[in-house]
């Protein structure tokens, strides 16, 4: 099944192809590196270039600079999505403190989430999640281990005119292990955890050896009448796998797996990985 999340005022996708794509955010147009934009561009090269502000190049691993392709551009802006603000900067690990995708999550939520919840984001990044929660009234906890990325959400939170979400600066899997252990329940929760990565003290995260283990504490922190959204963009954990998981650990409930994706404006389609959500429980069936 395939999912689209959608372009906004101060967002869209412009272009993708031949490793890279073309994004709009407000009034700043970047390119960037994209693995899965393995196909033929819809604009040719040369009209990117006349396009975009900042190109950014990578050097080694994830790293890299920003060339500048237009004198005076602005390496920092404010962009809006419904009544949200978030600051959005150009970085050296080519990310711009924004993942536009998250856009179908933020509606879920919207529609979803109540006053009444508690809402766990882990893996909560820049925080638009947690925003999007809190925005509905809902006791939230943002998890990270990054404590730049809990300045920048708190900047997100302020910038949008939020209060009271409440910050842990902690390895998401150790926090949501003490929280089963304490007995604690959330109605909504949300993980974007990385594919690989490093943890707060050099301990190596790979998404397939850990995927078992979020899912399970997940499942039991996760109240009767709550949802959980899991996305994943590791080519190591596959739908297949996914729905095994799913299955093992939500066999009573409703859910869906389901490959996101993002038209760009020249018609093109760009996957983003694998969305999960798992809702209420499954409605019983008497027999007679």
């Amino acid at each position: 099944m395939e999912l689209f999340t959608q372009p906004w005022n101060d967002y869209e996708l412009i272009d993708a192809g031949g490793g890279r794509k073309l994004e709009r955010w407000g009034k700043l147009i970047t390119i960037r590196p994209e693995v899965q934009a393995y196909f033929h561009s819809g604009l040719p090269f040369s009209e990117w270039s006349k396009m975009a502000h900042w190109e950014f190049i990578e050097k080694k691993g994830k790293k890299g600079i920003w060339k500048q392709l237009v004198k005076n551009a602005p390496s920092k802006a404010i962009i809006s999505y419904d009544r949200l603000k978030f600051h959005i900067e150009l970085t050296n690990f080519k990310h711009l403190g924004l993942f536009p995708e998250q856009r179908i999550n933020w509606d879920y939520i919207k529609e979803n989430v109540k006053s009444d919840h508690r809402f766990l984001n882990l893996f909560a990044h820049t925080g638009g999640a947690s925003c999007a929660a809190r925005n509905q009234g809902a006791d939230t906890i943002h998890v990270d281990s990054v404590k730049p990325m809990i300045s920048w959400a708190k900047k997100n939170m302020e910038l949008s005119r939020l209060l009271n979400i409440r910050w842990v600066h902690e390895d998401a899997l150790k926090f949501l292990n003490r929280e089963v252990k304490r007995g604690n329940k959330y109605q909504s929760i949300i993980m974007d955890p990385p594919a690989w990565g490093m943890g707060a003290k050099g301990e190596r995260w790979k998404l397939e050896d850990q995927i078992d283990s979020l899912m399970s504490a997940g499942a039991s922190v996760l109240s009767n009448d709550g949802f959980l959204i899991l996305n994943t963009y590791s080519p190591s954990v596959d739908s297949n796998t996914l729905q095994e998981i799913v299955s093992m650990y939500f066999p009573d409930r409703v859910s869906q797996v389901c490959q996101l994706n993002m038209n760009t404006k020249t018609s093109k389609k760009l996957y983003f990985g694998e969305l999960v959500r798992i809702e209420k429980k499954k409605t019983e069936v008497k027999t007679y």
